[in-house]
């Protein structure tokens, strides 16, 4: 029996997916805090290893829109099985890695399976009961939150167990299951977007991102003024609006550029670059901030181990967050609870600009940023989702999740440059970096609340158009309307 001839249980379907999910959301964060204990262990350097890191979010930032667009035309299903795999063989060559060399490629192959996010979220509107959409979509939002948050709780304790190999053995015992699982149990996507990949549009896309990132992640360690991060810079900005003027002509773009331009969606992008900023922040240097050695007058000297545990509480929050945010959404609106969640991080980042001379104080708020990433993570990814077509709602949450690796990769830059700004004479930072560096946090996070009061709400319906060259009706994106009433999901051909 075919998979287009059976319907399996949407509720199997999403079970499949959250490991799915949650397996790419590990691999983000895990070998964050144990870079020295790898660098030790292949006889590399400080700046080598940093490419373990560099090249998966590359890769990620790359591969995310380009396989949502992929599944979008040709089935998420196959696409979603594509990904898994990448992840599976990149984690393979990963624990199995006799040098550096072969460890940063191993990640570059990981990275592909980006695509996991926007094909998940894609599958969930074709194949979910309309009322259950909301709520689904935030929870597998906010799984990949969590799973950042997990990584760091659990990588301390696996490499002091066994060895850091493990980091990557458990993932791909959990992607490979998934892989075989997506095959068996999650039907053919019932929506398709006709025509061809573009794929000179999919080279300018890749050529951008590259440059932008690269000098993003290596200013710090090349100089921000040297001449490679400056030619790096210089091309971003000369490819992204060729980019753009090639996307905009092509009969067959990659990215449509009228689906970028719709209000709900440029807008919510826009929160989601400033979002991202505070929150893969808050991951790389939180943990840093609590093992900074307590002679320095305001670090606590815990362990990798212990200072994961203490970001528990956080994990916690953001997948409550997640799993509460649909019946919120469905009450307030998708947009109510994206300002809460962003005036929640506000509130977060003050309180440890402000007070963390004690640990339960440090709890206490990383615990705040916790509700509020996945309040905010949820309602990024619902108003993106009920804002575009059915046949772009891959490649529109791919851009949407690219958008906050971008974020990120920018606010993790621009921390960095500000907490070791003054430096002791033992190479620590001194405690008015961290605290000038959460304060940055503060004002990109008030900002991104303050966009998100500009979000239109969408009304429930979709408008018709004809489509000229087809001679036949097409949905197009719902409109912005000034009512208040929470956004609604159209309901796909094959949903219960």
């Amino acid at each position: 029996m075919s998979s287009t001839d059976r319907r399996t249980d949407y509720r199997v379907t999403f079970l499949v997916l959250c490991v799915g999910v949650s397996s790419f959301s590990l691999l983000q964060s895990m070998v964050n805090p144990v870079l020295p204990t790898i660098e030790a262990a292949l006889d590399t350097d400080q700046a080598t290893v940093t490419w373990v890191l560099t090249a998966y979010l590359l890769s990620a930032s790359v591969f995310t829109p380009i396989i949502g667009r992929i599944g979008d035309k040709v089935g998420k299903e196959r696409m979603l099985v594509a990904a898994l795999t990448a992840l599976t063989i990149g984690s393979l060559m990963a624990a199995l890695a006799p040098s550096i060399g072969v460890l940063i490629a191993a990640r570059a192959v990981q990275g592909i399976g980006g695509g996991v996010l926007p094909l998940t979220f894609g599958i969930i509107r074709d194949e979910f009961p309309r009322e259950k959409v909301a709520g689904a979509v935030g929870t597998s939002a906010a799984l990949l939150a969590v799973g950042g948050g997990v990584g760091l709780v659990v990588a301390g304790p696996l490499v002091n167990a066994l060895s850091y190999h493990w980091l990557f053995w458990v993932p791909m015992v959990m992607t490979a299951l998934a892989a075989i699982a997506a095959a068996v149990w999650v039907p053919e996507s019932p929506e398709r977007t006709p025509g061809r990949i573009n794929v000179g549009s999919a080279l300018l896309l890749s050529a951008w991102l590259v440059a932008l990132l690269l000098g993003v992640s290596q200013g710090a360690s090349w100089g921000w003024s040297s001449g490679r991060v400056l030619a790096l810079f210089v091309a971003a900005a000369v490819l992204l609006p060729v980019w753009v003027v090639a996307e905009t002509r092509s009969d067959a773009p990659l990215i449509d550029m009228r689906m970028m331009r719709i209000p709900t969606v440029w807008t919510v992008n826009l929160v989601a670059l400033l979002f991202g900023m505070g929150m893969y922040s808050m991951f790389a240097f939180l943990p840093q901030f609590l093992q900074t050695p307590e002679f320095t007058g305001y670090g606590f000297g815990v362990t990798v181990t212990v200072s994961g545990l203490l970001l528990l509480p956080q994990t916690a929050a953001t997948f409550l967050a997640g799993v509460f945010s649909g019946r919120l959404a469905a009450r307030f609106g998708s947009k109510a609870v994206l300002v809460a969640g962003a005036a929640l991080t506000s509130l977060g980042t003050l309180g440890l600009t402000v007070a963390h001379d004690h640990l339960w104080q440090v709890v206490v708020e990383t615990t705040v940023l916790g509700l509020a990433f996945g309040l905010a993570f949820a309602a990024m990814s619902n108003l993106v989702v009920d804002a575009v077509p059915q046949t772009q709602t891959g490649v529109a949450s791919g851009m949407n999740a690219n958008i906050r690796t971008v974020g990120g990769a920018l606010g993790g830059a621009v921390l960095a440059s500000v907490v070791t700004s003054g430096a002791r004479p033992d190479g620590l930072p001194v405690e008015a970096g961290y605290t000038h560096g959460f304060g940055v946090l503060v004002v990109t996070s008030a900002l991104a609340a303050l966009v998100a009061l500009f979000v239109p709400v969408i009304r429930a319906r979709t408008h018709r158009i004809v489509d000229e060259e087809q001679g036949e009706a097409v949905p197009v994106h719902p409109v912005a309307a000034p009512a208040a009433a929470p956004a609604a999901q159209p309901a796909g051909a094959h949903r219960a």
